[in-house]
């Protein structure tokens, strides 16, 4: 059985979602954590979910990244523990300096709330295995959802093949008018260096069922029931 821990900080709202797109995963349980009680000790994967962490006052994440609970995600992390954050969650790794780069406005400056589709750029995640090439529809609920690095690390993290998901049509084609959010390179999720911490700005607990209007989001989660001490690649333990 895998073991996954939900964390819930001030303000986030997804966790519910998640845990019940994780028990339509078989093999797969899960936890809701308060922030400030995580314990990720006898955990095989921890998930960050949506939401508006502590009113995403300063910036989105900016002072979740100063809780308990991620801290105990930096201690996670190195001991090569798989971390998914999903929109604010993706905020807050970045906040938090286990994703690089950061995540801003919206080119636009509007909140974007609609279906977008992105393509997994790299299988070599504890959620994208067998992935690779896929095009996924999800839905993205967002007003910082930008990406953005210098260009320095952002040529670092092409180079190093860290781009786990981009934004593309319905063709699969990268295009700025498949961005809904100006983020660079089209790039909606990164990963760590080990590719155990994943990062990205769609909500894959929002498409794990065809009744909420498809089910990529199952595709990518059902990774989870592999990712158990033991049976994970070595590249993510």
């Amino acid at each position: 059985m895998t073991r996954v821990a939900i964390l819930r900080y001030p303000g986030t709202w997804s966790e519910r979602d998640f845990a019940h797109a994780l028990s339509l995963i078989e093999g797969v349980e899960s936890e809701i954590q308060w922030h400030e009680d995580v314990d990720l000790r006898g955990f095989d994967a921890a998930i960050v979910p949506g939401g508006f962490s502590y009113g995403d006052y300063l910036r989105a994440g900016a002072i979740a990244k100063l809780s308990p609970g991620t801290r105990e995600l930096r201690r996670f992390a190195c001991a090569g523990g798989a971390i998914l954050g999903s929109c604010n969650g993706f905020q807050i790794l970045c906040e938090a300096g286990l994703r690089p780069g950061a995540l801003i406005r919206n080119a636009d400056l509007a909140y974007r709330c609609d279906w977008v589709r992105i393509r997994t750029e790299s299988d070599e995640t504890p959620f994208t295995s067998g992935l690779r090439g896929a095009v996924l529809r999800m839905p993205i609920g967002n007003g910082e959802g930008c990406w953005v690095a210098d260009p320095e690390t952002h040529a670092r993290v092409e180079a190093a093949g860290r781009v786990v998901f981009r934004y593309v049509d319905e063709r699969g084609v990268v295009t700025a008018d498949a961005n809904p959010n100006g983020s660079l390179g089209n790039i909606a999720g990164v990963a760590s260096d080990h590719g155990n911490v994943v990062g990205l700005m769609p909500h894959p607990e929002r498409c794990v069922e065809t009744l909420l209007g498809g089910a990529d989001g199952y595709r990518m989660l059902a990774n989870l029931a592999g990712a158990r001490h033991g049976t994970a690649p070595a590249l993510y333990r």
